[in-house]
């Protein structure tokens, strides 16, 4: 493994800046998680995006907000702006359970210490910094704030706040990925544009402006404040939201708070192959910083030896973000891309030959899209596979077979699991072609004999086809299909695997009477649930805003959700029907609400 030296990370104190001669910085960016130098962390891509374009740039992780702000100061003021990136997750649920209890560790931090963020690190980073340096512009990035780039509703606190630009009194905010629009805004301050006349250039950037001056097509949204007052209209606001940001080519979104209104700029097109691979193929070392040595990194360890293959997710489901962030139209890395990643992870000290995942937002999209691009440009659906698959789709699987079989043959390694979603409804979509059905079945073969470290992860999320239907998920029965196919191969096989189905309870649409089916199905299946959650609302999805509003925001229709702890309680409690403990509990619950029939599916005659 080649031999690094202190000054191969970005720099993070005075003294590593001072070690490469440097009297000025560029750019600061703030991260709220540690930094680890991989293509995994936010603020390590856009440090060595913004590196190759010739700057000057240091990273300060997880700045001590407590203090006399000390860690904020330690560099003085950059040439163009502060960055300030919240963490690869939204920083209250990394900090807090579904039930709102204090999580005991966090991931993205030395030794899994849970106190090293604050709340809402974007708010509380960017007003120590106005604070320090109130002329100086910072720049939001990262899930926290590009998810709360407008209006949008925070479980945490049970309340509909502004974008965060309002909060947090930052000056520009990028959404989504951010390698483009950073490098275009860099781009036009080094040539001397100010900073305001720079952000309202670029796409993909959202800010705060008075006396906006109305462009043709522009969307108008409801402003803050007739949404504080009337629920509907916050719901029919995210409808707009939802399908401008699952456009080829979007409008511009105005959101009037106060005086102000909140100008979200339409994205850039999806990323070409080469500007992905750039990302990926930048000069990191693919390691924590130095100064964490003898400590643990949680996260870190559970991506160093997996590879990210494409970015962006078509399959749309209501309660999910990535749409949203990543877009809805996947972009793949070169296959010589990813295996140059893959050979450089052999080269690793502790690597043994097992590659961890090779995979992305979700295991079986790379490569897939529109067969004709002009009728992608002219679409607005959510997603390209529910309720049903999209005829201009290509579905084929044969890429991914070849990058599979091309990095197993690649020297040092043993075997490549693959441990992101599979989504089974692809792969048992019957396409009028026959050769991607073949495609399809040589596929699911494969990864099930060669790619599974003993358990296969899914996710069918509900067993009910309304609560499925509102998830935007396809039908249980499908699941049931799959789980067929699976158990089949291991038996021709040999094999001794388990697959390993996620659902969720609490979700928009569900009743205690679903989650008693999903119980008794579940059974039926012989599965002993562990890989369960309890919905949990976090901003710019569907599922959250139907939660919050009570209304579909497609439709403008009423749908119920469990929101008491003791609803939410009684619903998460069957997915554990085989636990003793849990026995009186459900027997009780389903006599209060009228389903004795299912006791006995459950429990056998008493």
């Amino acid at each position: 493994m080649k031999e690094y030296k202190l000054t191969d990370w970005l720099p993070t104190t005075k003294k590593e800046v001072e070690l490469r001669g440097w009297d000025e910085l560029d750019v600061i960016l703030f991260s709220a998680d540690a930094y680890v130098d991989h293509p995994s962390f936010g603020a390590a891509v856009i440090g060595r995006i913004l590196e190759a374009e010739g700057l000057k740039i240091a990273i300060v992780p997880q700045p001590n907000w407590r203090d006399d702000l000390r860690d904020f100061k330690k560099l003085g003021r950059p040439r163009l702006f502060f960055g300030i990136y919240a963490g690869c997750m939204d920083s209250m649920v990394n900090k807090y359970t579904a039930n709102k209890r204090l999580r005991s560790d966090d991931a993205y931090t030395p030794d899994a210490r849970p106190d090293m963020r604050p709340e809402y690190p974007t708010i509380v980073y960017t007003q120590a910094l106005k604070s320090l340096f109130p002329d100086v512009p910072v720049v939001l990035g990262g899930i926290e704030a590009s998810m709360r780039r407008l209006t949008h509703y925070d479980y945490w606190q049970d309340r509909l706040r502004p974008s965060i630009l309002v909060d947090s009194g930052a000056d520009a905010l990028i959404y989504g990925m951010g390698e483009k629009p950073v490098t275009e805004l860099v781009r036009r301050l080094t040539q001397g544009e100010e900073f305001h006349q720079a952000i309202q250039a670029t796409s993909q950037t959202a800010y705060l402006k008075q006396g906006v001056e109305p462009q043709e097509g522009d969307l108008h949204l409801y402003s803050h404040e007739d949404c504080l007052k009337d629920k509907k209209k916050q719901a029919s606001n995210f409808h707009q939201i939802e399908i401008e940001s699952n456009r080829y080519a979007s409008a511009r979104i105005l959101q009037e708070i106060g005086k102000q209104t909140v100008v979200v700029n339409p994205p850039y097109p999806p990323l070409t192959e080469a500007e992905l691979d750039h990302s990926f193929d930048l000069p990191y070392t693919r390691l924590p910083h130095p100064k964490y040595k003898g400590k643990r990194i949680p996260a870190y360890d559970m991506i160093k030896f997996s590879v990210n293959i494409h970015r962006g997710c078509f399959g749309g489901c209501a309660f999910c973000t990535i749409s949203a962030h990543q877009g809805k139209f996947i972009v793949s890395r070169s296959q010589e891309s990813i295996l140059k990643e893959v050979k450089a992870i052999t080269e690793m000290p502790d690597f043994k030959g097992y590659l961890s995942d090779l995979g992305g937002p979700s295991a079986n999209m790379y490569r897939m899209h529109g067969r004709d691009l002009n009728l992608c440009k002219k679409c607005h659906r959510p997603s390209c596979i529910h309720p049903a698959v999209c005829p201009n789709l290509n579905t084929d699987h044969k890429p991914l077979l070849d990058l599979y079989r091309a990095v197993d043959a690649l020297p040092g390694i043993k075997k490549s699991y693959i441990g992101s979603g599979v989504r089974y409804d692809l792969l048992l979509h019957h396409s009028t072609n026959e050769e991607i059905n073949r495609h399809a079945r040589e596929y699911t073969r494969e990864l099930i004999t060669r790619h599974v470290s003993g358990r296969l992860k899914v996710a069918p999320e509900h067993t009910s086809e309304q609560v499925l239907k509102i998830m935007r998920k396809p039908s249980f029965s499908l699941f049931e299909e799959f789980k067929k196919i699976f158990d089949r191969i291991n038996r021709e096989e040999g094999l001794r695997q388990q697959i390993i189905p996620y659902f969720i309870s609490s979700h928009p649409g569900c009743r205690e009477e679903d989650m008693a089916e999903l119980a008794v199905i579940t059974k039926r299946l012989d599965f002993h649930l562990e890989q369960v959650q309890d919905f949990t609302p976090t901003p710019m999805t569907v599922s959250t805003e139907t939660w919050y509003t009570g209304f579909h925001p497609y439709t403008l229709k009423p749908v119920f959700s469990a929101k008491t702890p003791r609803e939410k309680l009684a619903q998460r409690q069957f997915f554990f029907w085989y636990k003793p403990e849990e026995r009186k509990h459900i027997i009780a619950e389903l006599h209060r609400i009228g389903r004795t029939d299912l006791i006995d599916k459950l429990y056998g005659r008493r």
